[in-house]
């Protein structure tokens, strides 16, 4: 409407603009001194009164956004003035304003609202930008780190210099753990970087979290999970020595006093001799089970090289091929791109690498077109990999939590610390080996470098 009627009065100035032209023309050419005169003073005056009719206009359009650029909402246009046009483009300017003070306020409380959930947030969150300025942290992150405000990330070396470093050098996606050590206590820290872009300008949110209680949790859990596995393995075999041992002692004392040899029958000899074999074979197996637990706790430091990923699942693929037979389960090998490379302890590697293989084609032996491949290749992420797959029965989520427990077994003959021993050996090379099981489909192990 506000369009419409300042576009008739445009018209009708325009018309009197040049109908006043035209009599100034044609007094001109008739030589109509006095008309010429009026006309002329007429046509400035027309001419005067557009462009304050324009300027008035454009005024109030910039002072408007003026104002909205400046989050001034108080500006208000006069709604009762007498020339049309203006009145309905007061009015539109004012709904256009409330409008807008509308979404400003909106916006505003849900600002307040996300910065109230992140000042409660149970964890550290910190952003700042290139130059290392702060732009934000929250209570949590300064209570964390016992210190505030935080404007600088310099401000971090009077907290501790290698936090200060990894704060200085941290990379979007990247992941660390820091030990901060103060006069009160020692905090485990769990770090991770994210990029972020905001108004063109590039960002770092890093998140910090203690994970003091949950590696203390975590770590009682396998203490506990461990100690039922070796008491569980130490009863099988302490208890039938106490049982053997209790029989025989039997055969040699009655009534508190020593049976003289005249007595003994030669039945009672036999079974003690065979009795003295069985304590011999269980002391022989929990010798084996207590050296297979030094051997967890002695791997020694690897010994890293180069070595090309294709040559190193060839050599894997010679070893286990001999172990199929013809018509039995499928294993191939895939390496992507063939010039893949790996710093790593081939020897270490290449044990995790055969027990994997060896316990996945036990698991496809008896299953219908039984398939095992070893895959080596690059993640999204930039990290090296190797997964060994296969589609035997799978790993039930009961026994997920399970299998990395040292000695912890469901077959019928073997120590139970090779996956626990490819664990170990995994998180001295800096990676760490996960498992994804979907029960009568596929499992998954997956060995992945730093």
């Amino acid at each position: 409407m506000a369009s419409r009627n300042f576009y008739i009065q445009m018209i009708i100035r325009v018309l009197f603009l040049t109908f006043t032209a035209l009599v100034l023309a044609f007094s001109v050419s008739k030589q109509w001194y006095f008309t010429l005169g009026i006309s002329a003073v007429a046509l400035i005056l027309l001419v005067f009164s557009l462009i304050t009719f324009l300027n008035r206009t454009n005024r109030k359009i910039a002072y408007f956004f003026d104002a909205i650029k400046n989050e001034d909402f108080t500006l208000r246009f006069p709604e009762g003035v007498t020339i049309e046009s203006f009145k309905e483009l007061n009015k539109s300017l004012n709904r256009v304003n409330g409008l807008i003070q509308e979404v400003h306020v909106q916006l505003q409380v849900r600002e307040q609202y996300y910065q109230e959930i992140l000042k409660q947030a149970s964890i550290g969150i910190m952003t700042y930008n290139d130059k290392g300025h702060i732009l934000f942290a929250n209570p949590t992150l300064e209570q964390l780190l016992d210190y505030t405000p935080l404007n600088h990330i310099k401000q971090l070396k009077q907290v501790d210099e290698n936090l200060y470093r990894i704060f200085k050098n941290f990379k979007p996606f990247e992941r660390k753990l820091f030990q901060l050590t103060n006069e009160r206590e020692q905090t485990q820290l769990a770090l991770k970087s994210t990029h972020l872009s905001l108004d063109g300008q590039s960002l770092l949110l890093v998140v910090v979290q203690d994970i003091h209680k949950e590696l203390d949790e975590k770590e009682t859990e396998s203490w506990v999970r461990l100690i039922r596995v070796l008491t569980h393995e130490i009863m099988n075999t302490i208890t039938p020595i106490a049982s053997i041992s209790d029989s025989i002692i039997k055969y040699y004392r009655k009534g508190g006093k020593i049976t003289p040899m005249a007595e003994l029958e030669e039945s009672q000899i036999n079974n003690t001799l065979k009795g003295l074999e069985v304590i011999k074979e269980q002391g022989s197996d929990l010798m084996d089970f207590v050296q297979s637990y030094r051997s967890l706790l002695h791997v020694p430091e690897p010994n890293k090289s180069l070595v090309k990923g294709k040559d190193l699942l060839e050599k894997i693929n010679v070893l286990m091929s001999a172990r199929l037979l013809d018509g039995e389960s499928e294993f191939k090998v895939f390496c992507k791109p063939e010039d893949l490379e790996f710093y790593i302890d081939e020897k270490q590697i290449g044990q995790v690498l055969i027990n994997l293989v060896k316990n996945a084609l036990q698991s496809v032996e008896y299953a219908d077109n039984g398939k095992v491949h070893v895959m080596a290749g690059i993640d999204t992420n930039g990290s090296k990999y190797i997964e060994i797959l296969d589609n035997g029965p799978g790993i039930s989520p009961e026994m997920m939590d399970e299998i990395f427990v040292p000695f912890f077994t469901t077959k019928s003959e073997g120590t139970g610390i090779g996956l626990s021993l490819s664990k170990r050996v995994m998180q001295l090379h800096g990676g760490n080996i996960q498992v994804r099981s979907i029960p009568k489909k596929e499992t998954v192990f997956r060995l992945t470098f730093a």
